[in-house]
């Protein structure tokens, strides 16, 4: 009979190879979509790039479901989180003292924004045509608006914002969105420095 020890450190070396496969196929998908767009990547590809078998990358998830996955392991650190908190690119942020709280926010959404900029391009085309991704993207734009929400209620309470409302939310959605990051620094070619001043100019500005 194997000790129970034994089939124990085999299923947590299992589980550990299967992560970091799956790491590495989110990681070569992520590489293959910005670059090449959602159309022109093929799942042969993803497991060329991986250094898998196709049949390991289709057993992983549906091309869609990397697209989803590869954005927000990008983005956040983290697969299928409820809110930003939850996320390795949100972890902490309630701890920070009043006077560095909301620039600390602003830098780990610029961080996140030139991540995953070219990849939030790519998953937005794609939902014309895709449903799976169509959804998917809806339930990530309902998650960001309801982070935001957070957010300024977090502002409002430490003396950082006037009283939480929903359209200061949306507007702090909007300037804090990948998009923003794309026009201005990706497309105009401003420095990451210029972006991260400009958002912490028009978000006090919205706050205030």
């Amino acid at each position: 009979m194997v000790p129970s020890e034994s089939r124990a450190y085999r299923s947590d070396l299992r589980a550990q190879q299967a992560a970091q496969t799956r790491a590495r196929i989110l990681a070569a998908a992520a590489d293959l979509f910005a670059t090449q767009g959602y159309q022109a990547t093929t799942m042969a590809a993803i497991a060329r790039s991986a250094g898998v078998s196709t049949e390991t990358v289709k057993a992983a998830a549906s091309k869609a479901e990397l697209l989803l996955a590869a954005f927000e392991t990008s983005f956040s650190g983290t697969e299928a989180a409820g809110s930003l908190a939850e996320t390795e690119a949100g972890a902490g942020l309630e701890d920070a003292p009043d006077a560095v709280f909301l620039d600390a926010v602003l830098g780990r959404i610029a961080e996140a924004n030139a991540r995953a900029h070219a990849l939030w391009t790519v998953l937005l085309g794609a939902a014309l045509s895709d449903q799976v991704v169509r959804a998917a993207l809806d339930g990530m734009l309902a998650r960001r608006h309801a982070d935001f929400r957070m957010l300024v209620a977090e502002l409002a309470r430490r003396g950082l914002a006037r009283a939480s409302d929903d359209a200061v939310a949306d507007e702090l959605s909007f300037v804090l969105s990948p998009e923003g990051y794309q026009q201005l620094v990706a497309q105009s070619g401003w420095t990451y420095e210029r972006y991260l001043a400009w958002l912490g100019e028009r978000v006090r500005a919205t706050v205030a």
